[in-house]
């Protein structure tokens, strides 16, 4: 069975939360979706939850529905990615998430994630979650 990964795809003010990577830890420096490992037992949406409160302290207020997918290998196994459309309580900026993975965030313009050295896995679901967040941001 293939492992299973989720990124969380946060839109607030016409703008997408992204997240840049400790430049220790693996792919180091790189710009990324929030988001991680679904644990065994555990479904997407739990894992969007937890993933967002242990990376930046904050609690998500909903998990909406899938928005896109794609695969990768990554050390020589098969992974699912999954994209989901969340909302988050604040934009992080009078009070500031808590990171614990990561050493800044931002709210960018969805057309400036190709301008940005992102992972590329992510980079992988980027046309899929282009297209959706255009069209929200048409509403």
């Amino acid at each position: 069975m293939s492992k299973v990964s989720i990124a969380c795809i946060a839109l607030l003010n016409g703008k997408i939360l992204v997240a840049h990577r400790n430049p220790t830890g693996q792919m180091g420096g790189r710009w990324e979706f929030p988001g991680g490992k679904v644990e065994p037992g555990e479904t997407d949406k739990e894992a969007v939850v937890r993933e967002i409160k242990e990376e930046f302290g904050i609690t998500v207020v909903y998990v909406g529905k899938k928005i896109a997918e794609t695969s990768f290998i990554h050390n020589e196994e098969k992974v699912l990615l999954h994209a989901y459309r969340i909302y988050v309580p604040h934009d992080g900026i009078e009070k500031k998430y808590t990171l614990t993975e990561h050493t800044e965030y931002n709210w960018i313009p969805v057309e400036d994630v190709a301008k940005l050295n992102f992972v590329d896995s992510d980079l992988l679901l980027y046309p899929k979650v282009k297209s959706y967040i255009l069209e929200e941001l048409k509403k």
